[in-house]
């Protein structure tokens, strides 16, 4: 971009070298003329003209920059005239400015041939423009706000790009609050909806963390450009961070419903959105589906998260499979005696007892409470033998003792009703 910027500006290098009749009409009259209208037209001096001119002849006939720069610096040491000598180093800006490397160097004469004022006005607007430019390829972000400055009072224009680079200078440099103002300007000077501008405007906003102001950007965005998919699932994780559950929810969800949410983070939100508005077993849907289709990672979190939500959803069995899986998957205790307590509630007794065994293998942080899970199990099938060894181990942890002693008597009674000999 810097590189065709510069050939542009040679094209006219010598234009404004020449007293030029004045054919526009006074509708059509450049603004930026007007504006300097008695600002004097000068010429390079007559001795240096021919060598100025070799060394043009040499860059667009030849392609030969090093030669060009060789002649214009040899140039150079024999000018005395202000204007000779910033039209020389605005020459050589540009051609170091077509080196690669040489950006630094270019901003240098650029600089020089600009701050005595002494360039005719298009070579002073061209100037200054080329300057900010390579400002910013050279990451000198604080120049080139300045020189954009320079530019804009210079020509008295109101330029979208020039605000906008404005406002990425900014950004580069950490003044978020300060974008605001040119990507507001550049808002108002353009003649169409300018994305950019919205979108620097949002990264401002989220840079100083007001999420609030972040959705209002995200909601202009969604409304100016329907078919940029990508601001949907945006606007939808921003909702949520201010807080706006429904508003989240249904932003989400219509994204869903037009294929847009491709991202594993964007498909949880939807799910948390779904468990958060009251919907659990729409979100633990969601989450089955593309735990599936392996967009999901399968790992402890994405298997207990969806656990826990067929559990709210009150689908037990589905809720009991997946805290096997996590369980099996991690080898974790806590998720044996999840499931346990799940087949305990579903009435699979022998399962649940499995579990709880499985858990107690595992090593749990209360054994005495695994017991007397496994006492009540064991009771539901009758098997008396294994309730009264599960509540005699259970009387050995002090947290249980006390209520293991009163169901011992009740287990022998039974069991004793029942002709089984303990």
């Amino acid at each position: 971009m810097i590189k065709n910027i510069a050939i542009a500006l040679f094209a006219t290098v010598f234009a404004f070298s020449l007293p030029v009749a004045n054919t526009v009409s006074a509708a059509e009259k450049d603004p930026v003329a007007e504006k300097h209208k008695k600002r004097k037209t000068r010429l390079l001096s007559q001795n240096l003209g021919k060598k100025v001119t070799r060394a043009f002849e040499a860059y667009s006939e030849n392609n030969d920059i090093p030669g060009a720069i060789e002649i214009l610096n040899d140039v150079k040491k024999k000018a005395s005239k202000a204007y000779d000598k910033a039209y020389i180093d605005r020459f050589l800006g540009n051609m170091y400015a077509l080196q690669e490397g040489q950006t630094k160097k270019a901003v240098e004469l650029l600089k020089a041939s600009v701050e005595p004022d002494v360039l005719n006005t298009a070579e002073q607007a061209q100037s200054l423009r080329l300057l900010a430019d390579l400002q910013m390829q050279a990451e000198m972000f604080a120049d080139a706000i300045t020189s954009y400055d320079a530019w804009m009072e210079f020509t008295g224009k109101q330029d979208v790009s020039v605000y906008l680079r404005k406002a990425q200078a900014y950004y580069q440099i950490g003044r978020y609050a300060d974008m605001i103002a040119p990507i507001d300007q550049a808002i108002a000077v353009s003649s169409k909806p300018e994305k950019n501008a919205y979108v620097l405007k949002l990264s401002s906003y989220y840079e100083q963390k007001d999420f609030k102001k972040s959705v209002r950007v995200l909601e202009e965005l969604v409304s100016l450009f329907p078919e940029d998919t990508r601001w949907w699932p945006q606007l939808g994780m921003f909702y949520m961070m201010v807080d706006e559950y429904q508003k989240a929810l249904a932003t989400m969800e219509l994204a869903y419903k037009q294929k847009i949410l491709e991202k594993p983070n964007e498909i949880k939100a939807l799910a948390q959105l779904y468990a958060t508005n009251g919907m659990p077993y729409k979100s633990a849907v969601i989450q089955d589906k593309y735990l599936k289709s392996g967009l999901l990672e399968r790992n402890e979190q994405s298997l207990s998260v969806l656990a826990n939500t067929w559990h709210s959803a009150k689908e037990i069995d589905r809720a009991a499979e997946y805290y096997k899986a996590a369980a099996e998957l991690t080898g974790d205790a806590n998720y044996w005696r999840k499931l346990a307590n799940l087949q305990l509630q579903n009435q699979n007794y022998q399962q649940a007892a499995d579990a709880y065994h499985k858990a107690l293998e595992l090593g749990v942080t209360n054994p005495g409470r695994i017991y007397m899970s496994l006492v009540e199990a064991y009771l539901y099938q009758n098997n008396y033998k294994d309730a009264y060894a599960s509540v005699l181990k259970a009387k050995e942890y002090p947290n249980t003792k006390k209520s293991a002693t009163s169901w011992t008597a009740y287990i022998r009674e039974k069991a004793g009703r029942n002709g089984v000999k303990l």
